[in-house]
């Protein structure tokens, strides 16, 4: 019999989760449909896979047995797939690089450009990709490098942090809050006049996405913030364009990158420094293994540019289990979907 990846990515995401609900919800298809599919699988079998009583789901020792063998054939064709797609790359003289939103702001513009310069038979292809994409789209063999915006999942990848960017809040340039600012900064001699505290946002309902692993959606978000509280979460975006619209309209706040702060200036728009939360770190990371042969000379580039910055980085991302997000310290067990309180999940997403 011949089976779909597809299914199998189904079986796999009900086997870990134990739960139809949760596993729709991390795959963007709905309960009924998942159900569907598995059904058919355990037809083609001829065994079942999860025992279903009531609304607790588990492995049958068929479906035990089945898991291993799955995970390992999915790993085996997204292997496959990622070197067939750098292959074809590198015979094109290609260099895929991706990013979300800004990147790596004025450094990944500096880089691709010295990049072309010293080898101007190779053409840079930039790749922007969804909220939190970057390192997925490397795994997947649809980037050969990227702009890493950390937290992020780094397993399989090796990467090195080569900027650091102040964090900037976003809001409507009819805000009390913009207003307020402004006239703070007319009247002071302090650069940090107009800025703003995470905690002068407690009230203002904050953009948020789907797209991105929940981890990465409460550190832009600052959930929890400094009184435990958690955020007011506002619409959904699944892009920056969608998100500024929101926030030019009045609908929300959102907090970004100091470089998104200067590239999408808006007459509807205002934007302030927020001071007493961390900064984001930006990392050059690459897949381990096989890799486009264009990718070492091109991470040269990065780093040589990002050690002559006056504000030089971090460096290398240990490997390991910090590795998995880019963060110091243990791991952290898997994200969940969706925003969170400082109690429980309050929303879904991925």
């Amino acid at each position: 019999m011949d089976v779909d990846t597809r299914v199998l990515r189904y079986y796999v995401a009900v086997a870990e989760h134990l739960s139809f609900t949760r596993a729709a919800r991390e795959l963007f298809v709905s309960q009924p449909s998942l159900s569907r599919q598995i059904q058919r699988l355990e037809s083609e079998l001829g065994a079942a896979l999860f025992v279903r009583t009531g609304r607790q789901v588990r492995l049958t020792a068929a479906g035990e047995s089945l898991l291993p063998v799955a995970r390992r054939m999915l790993g085996d064709w997204r292997q496959a797939v990622r070197e067939v797609r750098t292959s074809e790359a590198a015979r094109k003289r290609l260099l895929r690089v991706g990013f979300v939103a800004t990147g790596a702001g004025s450094l990944g513009r500096r880089a691709r450009a010295v990049f072309t310069a010293r080898h101007p038979e190779i053409v840079v292809e930039p790749k922007r990709f969804d909220w939190g994409g970057e390192a997925d789209a490397l795994r997947q063999g649809l980037a050969d490098v990227a702009f890493v915006w950390l937290p992020a999942d780094l397993s399989g990848l090796h990467a090195h942090v080569v900027a650091t960017e102040p964090r900037w809040v976003a809001m409507a340039a009819t805000h009390p809050l913009a207003a307020a600012t402004a006239a703070a900064s007319a009247t002071a001699a302090d650069a940090d006049a107009d800025a703003v505290s995470i905690m002068d946002l407690r009230d203002e309902p904050l953009m948020w996405t789907r797209k991105a692993p929940r981890e990465w959606v409460d550190w832009w978000a600052v959930n929890p913030r400094p009184d435990g509280s958690a955020p007011r979460w506002g619409p959904e975006n699944d892009n920056v364009e969608e998100m500024l619209e929101h926030v030019a309209a009045g609908h929300g706040v959102c907090l970004a990158s100091e470089s998104m702060a200067g590239y999408y200036a808006h007459p509807e728009l205002t934007w302030r420094r927020v001071t007493d939360i961390e900064p984001l770190r930006v990392a050059v990371a690459w897949p381990e293994g096989p890799a486009n042969p264009l990718v070492r000379a091109f991470v040269e580039t990065v780093t040589g540019l990002a050690t002559a910055s006056p504000d030089r980085p971090e460096g290398a991302v240990s490997h390991g289990p910090a590795a998995r997000t880019g963060r110091p310290g243990p791991a952290s067990s898997p994200p969940s979907s969706g925003p969170r309180t400082t109690s429980a999940t309050t929303r879904s997403g991925s």
